[in-house]
Order: C-alpha cells, then structure tokens, then sequence
C-alpha cells in the first residue's frame, strides 16, 4: 500500500474538515445541531468524498475500508504532532494558546479544563519520516461554555511553517466522522442474516441438497451486488420459511472458483449481477421478471406461476391496485370515472378480458381511470362482500368513490368498453328464464308424481336429469330435442325420451342418487338398467337406442382409486386431522369441472409427502348428504375449496396455485419451517 500512515491520517482529515465543515455549516454551530441538520445521504456523500481522496492511486487500490477504519482510529481527540520531535517522550499540555484559533474561527475556542479527564483514548498519528519534532500525546478534555463550540476547531489545519503539521480535535468530530464512515461503507455491505452468502462448492451443494426453493444473486463484485442485496434483505424477509435466498460473490478468489464450476460469469451481464433460480436441488429458470419486491414475492412463493399483470408491459396504464388501504385511498382522491375489475390469477375468463380491459386503460387516458385488484385472497372477504364479488372478474363502475353498478359483458372489446363509458348504465335485468317444461319441445317432462306410472307405461325409456342452471345441461338441451323429435315421429320408435328437473323433484334425484347434471340413465320395463354419460349428441343417442347395450364400466369416482389423498366424512374429520401437523383438505363436488383439473394434482403432491408421517392430503365430497353440515360448518361456499390446519384447528384457506407445484410448495414451506425450529433449538441446548 503506497502513501505511510501520517499521509492517510492527514488526508482523512483533510478530506472530512473540507466536505463537512464547509462555510455553508457555519462556523459557530454545535457538532449536535450539525449532525442533526444532515440527513443520512449527505453524511454518507460527504465522507464518501473524503474516502476517494484516501483511496487513490497514491494510496494504493488495494486499500480496504478496514485499512481507512484503521486511520480514523489513530486519530486522537488531542494530539499535536511535532516532526522536529519525533518519538521524543517529554509531555507538554496541547491547548492551543489562548485566543489562538484556525482562521475564521475566532472567538468560538472553549478553554481547556484542567480537571477530569476523558475523551477517547486513541494513539496519534505518527510523525512524517525524516522530519523533526516530538509527539506528544496527552488527553484533554474541552471544558462545555454557555456560548456555541467551535465546530472545525479540532480539524487538521496545514501549519503556516514548513515541516510542521498541527492536529486539534475533539471526540465528537472522531464520533462523527467513524459514524459517517460505517454508513457510507459498513452499511452498505451489511448482508441480511435472512440471505446465505456461500463461497465454498460443498456448502452450496449442501444448500440445494436442503432447500427446494432457492434464488441465487451472483455479482461480480460487492460493490456490484450491494442495490441488488437491499432488494433482497427485504424479499429475504416476506418469503421467509417458503424461500431461501442466496449471494455468491464472484469476484472474491474463493467464490471464483464456485462461480466457474456453475458456469456463472456475472461480467457479461450490463449490471454485472445474474439471479438464477434452484428448484428441487437443480437449476430450474434465470429470473428475468421485473426485479421488484412484489414481482420477487410472487415468484417465489409459485416459481411456476404465471407473472403478475402488472409485470405485463402492455398493462401499464392500468392502475394496480395491492391493498384495501390502496383501494379506498383510490376512491377518494380519483374524481375521473374509474371502472375496476376484480379478478383472480387463476381465472381463464380474467385473463381473457385483460388485453382489452388494459387496451381500453391506455386509449381512454386522462378521460377514464381503469384499474384491477386481485381479491382472490381471503383477506379481501370484506371488499368482495361489499362489492358483491361473487365470481371472477366482477367489474365495478364508480364515480367519485361511490360504487353506480356493475359492467357485465365480459367478452367486450376495448372499443365495446369505451362505448359503453360513454354511456354507462346498470344492466338491464333479465327476463326470468322459462322452465324447460313450459317450453314447446316433445320431450316427456315428469315429476315425483307421475314417473313412476310413465316408465311403466313405457318399456324403453331413456331420462335426463338435469337443474335450470346447468351449463352442461343447456348446451344438450338442443341435441336431447332433435333426438326426441326423430325418435317419436315414427310408430316403431326404439324408445321415447323424457327429462326430470332433479332442483324441483327432489324425491326422484335423491332416489336415484343423482348427485351431478347432466344425468342420464335407462328404463327398461319400469327398472332401471343403466347410467349413460357418453350419450351427449343426437346421433349417439339414437344409435345407442336402436342397439341398447351396457355402457363401458364408469371410471371409479376418485375415493374408490388407490391413492395417499385420505378421503374424510363428518363422522371422522376432526379427529382424523388432530393425528397429523399439517393437513391440506379439498372440499369439492365430482360434477365440478375445476375440481377435476385440481384432482390429479392434488394426488400427485399426496404421493410425494406419502413417507412423511406429519403430513396428510385429504378430500371431502360436499355433494353427500352426509357430508353437506360439515361442509357449511368449514365455510365452504364454492368448489373447490381448500383449507389448512394444523393438528385438527384450522388456520387459514389456501389460495395458491392449483397445481402440483403449488401444492408441493406449501407443504415443504411448512416444513422448512419446522426443521429451522427444531435447529434453533438443538443450538440453544
């Protein structure tokens, strides 16, 4: 390292005296009232500015900031340094003489107390090689006088004398400078306890051996990876328990050799810093979302998850909106129109409708305000409940915070949105829709009171149950008449067909345990004979009633298939889950498409916590009667539902993902979380 100690001390000195005591400060204020007046950007700035004197090429690049913490600490509260007399051991008071004071400070030098000592002991900088003098290095305590002390009193002031050099201070001014110094440098390479620096191939395979979700920030350089660590302390910190991050400094020797063996070079990228992503002990994406907390969060807490709207380039004029705090502070200070859709991330129709909801947003700029607020979370039960949010999206017109009605057409266009702006209106009610038996159709339609006389009556009978709000059930309605209306035109027909409203008559739905819609099943000679799901078209049901045989066996419902998903009734719930810690329920009905597509998801992550005993998947079918009490009971008003308790107590419904992933996730998140407990308390004992 070039440049000897005396040189540093001064230049620190110097450094700090011409950046922090400037004329701007006044010469008269308290060190107090000046450290209070600066705020944390300004302190660090300026010894930031004292630092790159230090750091220099004179001194050396390879100067660290423990070499300059170890300047400031040779600096002494009072020393004088004397050339001439150098290494001398005879001792002479400090003060400076009286009335004697650096230029533009008269007047303002307190007198020195010859009483207590005190101050900071610290050794003095040592004398310039080859000059002359003595140091002498006794301790004094400036005695406080009513008047303002002099700030810049105890800086470094080149003597007038050639060879001479005069160091004055006071513990204050160390105090300051070494507080300023840990800001602008300390600080800033303080590493969160939450994020895992790894230098070493061993504890990085170890790493990835433990934990299941892990993002890796590579950096070039500390310097390069300090804005990027701040970031990262706080995502460190929202997703602690279900996500482990991790920095691996590429440009100290030993991290270089890890970063080599993973094939890293941050260099090459134009920040010099590469966030890599680890899933399951493997390398699983790069990051390339937007590197905010938000953005982060979400990846993590579902690396497979869709990206957020708001992380969609072609959404930025919509409004997005993260809290009920957001919201109502939106609708208070928003005076233009503001049309706001309610959504969830999982919802096919959402995604849909946002290239035109946000295509509107950017036309009608100025004019309209259009934002979205994804309330799938249970937290929003209030907004949902006082915006009627009963499906996704549900979109909400307002003007001047108060809610007008809502915007139904949600296969609109962004011109049919701005129309519609234009001229809004609440939607015109519906005509009540007409029972399908009031219709004009030839299909028989019976009830509990004259079924069992028609099948009678009739030896081949083929009958669809259905309910009013079916989709399913009115996308056949079409194909069940043109069938009825071929069938019943000849005098040889293989058989008629007739329809029951299983919402109405009740007796006959539960008699034959009609628990989805549609529902078709076959008569013969007033028996019953067989359950026909495949019968859908007009053709396949006059080709199947021209030549009646059994249907291919149904596929097993899913309690009947060989799985680890533990299939609960309302007699055995509670204490079927009070044997297991964590426990990941699914409330659902088998018509339900939704709860189809989770359920082989939700199988495949049963199977894979099947060895581990503190674990259960399990599944209620809310479309027994058995089970319709219990269901209520756990505050299921929609399918599917899914719940999480801990040894029998709920805690909180699960709002993640539905599919394997996201499932498997929540559940090693649980126990990352119980092993890090049970660690702590192995380091306590």
């Amino acid at each position: 390292m070039r440049g000897n100690g005396p040189e540093l001390c001064q230049r620190v000195r110097l450094g700090i005296r011409k950046h922090f005591f400037s004329e701007k400060s006044g010469d008269a204020l308290e060190h107090r009232e000046v450290v209070e007046s600066l705020s944390t950007d300004v302190l660090k700035s300026c010894v930031e500015a004292a630092l790159r004197t230090v750091v220099s090429g004179q001194s050396g690049d390879r100067l660290t900031h423990y070499m300059i913490l170890e300047v400031f600490s040779n600096l002494d509260d009072s020393t004088t340094v004397s050339p001439a007399h150098a290494g001398s051991e005879a001792e002479a008071h400090v003060t400076p003489p009286r009335g004697e004071a650096p230029r533009g400070m008269a007047g303002a030098l307190p007198q020195p107390s010859r009483g207590r000592r005190g101050g900071l002991q610290l050794p003095a900088c040592p004398a310039r090689p080859g000059g002359s003098g003595g140091t002498r290095v006794r301790r004094q305590t400036w005695q406080r006088q009513p008047q303002p002390a002099a700030l810049c009193s105890a800086m470094a002031v080149p003597g007038q004398r050639a060879g001479a050099a005069r160091c004055r201070g006071r513990f204050p001014l160390l105090l300051l400078g070494l507080t300023a110094f840990l800001l602008a440098f300390g600080y800033s390479l303080k590493l969160s306890p939450l994020i895992e620096k790894i230098s070493d191939h061993k504890d990085f395979k170890k790493l990835l051996r433990t934990r299941n979700n892990v993002l890796v920030l590579y950096s070039k350089s500390a310097a390069a990876a300090e804005s990027s660590l701040r970031l990262l302390s706080n995502v460190a910190q929202e997703v602690k328990g279900r996500g482990t991050i991790s920095w691996i400094d590429c440009g100290d020797t030993e991290s270089r050799k890890l970063c080599k063996k993973m094939k890293v070079d941050p260099n090459s990228k134009e920040k010099g810093v590469e966030l890599l992503h680890y899933k399951d002990g493997a390398f699983h994406t790069e990051y390339n979302r937007a590197v905010t907390l938000k953005s982060m969060v979400a990846f993590l807490k579902d690396p497979e998850g869709a990206p957020l709207w708001e992380e969609d380039p072609e959404a930025k004029d919509i409004v997005h909106v993260d809290s009920e705090k957001e919201l109502r502070r939106l609708l208070k200070k928003e005076d233009k129109p503001l049309l706001m859709m309610f959504y969830a991330p999982w919802c096919g129709v959402c995604k849909r409708m946002m290239p035109s909801f946000q295509q509107a947003a950017t036309e009608l700029k100025g004019k309209y305000v259009l934002a979205g607020m994804n309330v799938y979370s249970a937290e929003f039960e209030r907004i949902k409940e006082e915006y009627n949010v009963r499906g996704y999206p549900t979109i909400c017109y307002f003007e001047k915070g108060k809610f007008l009605f809502h915007f139904e057409n949600y296969g609109a266009t962004a011109a049919d949105i701005a129309e519609w702006l234009k001229n809004p209106q609440a939607p015109q009610p519906q005509a009540p829709e007409i029972p399908w038996a009031d219709e004009e159709n030839v299909v028989y339609h019976l009830t509990d009171e004259d079924f069992d006389k028609f099948i009678k009556d009739h030896s081949s009978v083929l009958v669809m149950f259905h309910a009013p709000w079916c989709g399913h059930c009115k996308k056949m309605k079409p194909e069940y008449e043109k069938a009825a209306e071929f069938l019943h035109a000849g005098s040889d027909s293989p058989g008629v067909l007739a329809a029951v409203d299983a919402t109405v008559n009740k007796a006959l739905a539960e008699r034959y345990h009609i628990s989805g819609f549609p529902t078709v099943k076959y008569f013969k000679d007033g028996e019953e004979k067989y359950t026909l799901p495949h019968l859908r078209t007009k053709k396949k049901i006059i080709d199947w009633l021209q030549n009646p045989e059994a249907p291919p066996p149904p596929e097993p419902a899913w309690e009947e298939k060989q799985s680890s998903v533990v299939h609960l009734a309302g007699e055995d719930f509670r204490e079927s889950l009070k044997k297991k810690k964590h426990t990941l329920v699914m409330f659902y009905a088998p018509w339900c498409p939704h709860c189809k597509n989770a359920i082989p998801h939700f199988t495949t992550a049963a199977e894979v916590f099947k060895e581990d005993r503190k674990i259960a998947y399990a599944a209620v079918d809310c479309a027994k009667d058995q089970n319709h009490d219990l269901c209520k009971q756990e505050g299921v008003d929609g399918y599917p539902t899914f719940n999480y308790y801990n040894y029998g107590k709920f805690v909180e419904k699960y709002t993640g993902e539905r599919g394997e992933a996201g499932f498997t996730t929540f559940m090693r998140t649980l126990r990352e979380r119980d092993h890090e407990r049970v660690g702590k308390k192995k380091d306590e004992l």
